[in-house]
C-alpha cells in the first residue's frame, strides 16, 4: 500500500483477507464495498461517481463478482495517482476477478494470503497444521473433531453456493464427486483420462471442472519444467489440493491416527510442505521436474537469484539418490534442499544439504550457507 495505488489481496474462501485488511486500514463504513452486499452493489451502479471520493483508502471486497470495475479503477487511479488508494479483496486468482482483461501494469501490487503458515502459528504446532490445514478457523477449532465439523461445512457452502459466484455452473454433486477423486490423485501428474472415466464424464469436463477449482485458489496445478537435455520429460501438470486440511476431510481423514494410516499420508505431507514453501519463498518460476526414466523433483524455485530445488521426504533419515544428482546437473541448480522430518540439518553430498521442515518453515534465514 506504502507504493502502490492498487493493493489486490487474494485467496482461498475464509483465509481471513477481510479481517487482516480491516485491521490494517481501519477504514470508515462508507470506504468499504462488499460485493456481495445488494446494497453495495447498487452503490456501485454508477463505479466512477461512487468512489471517486468515498474515502482516503476505499476497500471492495469479493472483487471477482464484478470485473468490470477494474476499467474504472484504472481512470480514477490515473486521474488522482497516490499509494493506498484501492485495496482490492478476491476470492479467486487475479484472472478470475477481472485483472487481467484491464490493464493495471504499474499501478498494482499483487499479493496472496493462503491460510496460516508455519512462522504464524509456532513451530511446535507443526502437526496441528498438517492436520488441520490452514484455514484460520479450522485451525483454531476446539478440538479436531470441531476442526473437521467445520471443514464439512466449508466443502458443502463452496460446492453449493461459492462456486456458483465465480460464474461457474455444475451440479454440486458432480463437482464434489470430481474434487474427492483429484484428492485420490493429489500430488500425481495431472491424467484427465482416468479421471474422466473413474467419475463417468467426458475429458473436456474434468478439463473445466479442474481449472474451475484453480481458479477458484483451492486447488494448484504445479507446472512440469522442460530442460533442454536429451531425456524424455514430463510435460503434464502434478495437481495438488492447496489446503491439506481439506485434502484430509475430502479422504475421510478425521484423526492423527487416521493419517498416520492413510495411504496418501506421505503425499499429504509432500502437499503440505510444498504450499508452505510457496507461501514462504514466492512462487517464482514454481515448478516440478520429472522424467519418463524416473528422476524427478518436487519443486524447483527461483529465490535470490539461485535456483533452489527442494525434495520432500516424510522421513527423519534422509539420504541421497541418483534421481538427486540427476535432478542437480541436468537442472543446473545452484542447490538442492532435502527437506525432511526430523529437526537435525547436515550435508548429504557436494550441493545437497538435508533440512527439518521446521526450521527451513520458521526460521529467519534457513537458506544462508548453501
Amino acid at each position: 500500500m506504502a507504493r502502490s495505488p492498487v493493493t489486490l489481496l487474494t485467496g482461498p474462501r475464509q483465509t481471513g483477507k477481510s479481517t487482516l485488511v480491516r485491521r490494517v486500514v481501519n477504514p470508515s463504513p462508507s470506504s468499504v464495498f462488499d460485493l456481495e452486499d445488494y446494497r453495495d452493489l447498487a452503490r456501485l451502479a454508477e463505479p466512477m461517481l461512487a468512489l471517486r471520493d468515498a474515502g482516503e483508502t476505499i476497500v471492495i471486497d469479493e472483487a471477482q463478482r464484478m470485473p468490470e470495475l477494474f476499467k474504472s479503477l484504472r481512470v480514477l487511479v490515473d486521474e488522482a495517482r497516490r499509494p493506498g488508494r484501492f485495496v482490492v479483496l478476491g476470492s479467486a486468482s487475479p484472472d478470475l476477478t477481472g485483472l487481467s482483461s484491464e490493464s493495471l501494469a504499474g499501478r498494482v501490487t499483487m499479493l496472496e494470503l493462503s491460510g496460516f503458515r508455519l512462522g504464524d502459528v509456532g513451530a511446535d504446532r507443526l502437526d496441528d497444521l498438517w492436520l488441520r490445514g490452514g484455514l484460520p478457523e479450522s485451525f483454531l477449532a476446539v478440538d479436531d473433531q470441531a476442526s473437521s465439523a467445520w471443514r464439512d461445512d466449508y466443502i458443502a457452502t463452496f460446492l453449493e453456493r461459492d462456486l456458483a459466484g465465480f460464474g461457474f455452473r455444475c451440479p454440486a454433486t458432480t463437482m464434489r464427486r470430481f474434487w474427492t477423486m483429484l484428492a485420490h490423485y493429489h500430488g500425481q501428474t495431472w491424467n484427465g483420462a482416468a479421471i474422466a472415466r473413474s467419475i463417468d464424464v467426458s475429458e473436456a469436463m474434468v478439463r473445466r471442472l479442474v481449472d474451475a477449482l484453480t481458479d477458484a485458489l483451492v486447488v494448484r496445478q504445479l507446472p512440469a519444467w522442460f530442460a533442454n537435455i536429451s531425456k524424455r520429460q514430463v510435460k503434464a501438470p502434478r495437481v495438488h489440493v492447496r489446503d491439506c486440511g481439506l485434502l484430509h476431510r475430502l479422504l475421510g481423514i478425521g484423526s492423527r491416527l487416521d493419517l498416520d494410516r492413510h495411504p496418501k499420508m506421505g503425499a499429504s505431507w509432500e502437499g503440505m510442505v510444498l504450499e508452505q514453501l510457496l507461501a514462504r519463498f514466492g512462487n517464482s518460476a514454481a515448478a516440478f521436474w520429472s522424467t519418463h526414466g524416473g528422476a524427478e523433483l518436487d519443486l524447483r524455485l527461483e529465490i535470490d537469484g539461485q535456483v533452489i530445488g527442494f525434495e520432500i521426504k516424510r522421513t527423519d533419515r534422509p539420504s541421497t539418490s541418483k534421481s538427486m544428482h540427476s535432478a542437480l546437473a541436468d537442472l543446473e541448480l545452484d542447490h538442492l534442499v532435502v527437506v525432511h522430518a526430523a529437526a537435525h540439518r547436515f550435508t548429504l553430498a557436494d550441493r545437497i544439504t538435508a533440512i527439518g521442515a521446521t526450521e527451513l518453515l520458521v526460521s529467519d534465514d534457513p537458506l544462508s550457507g548453501l
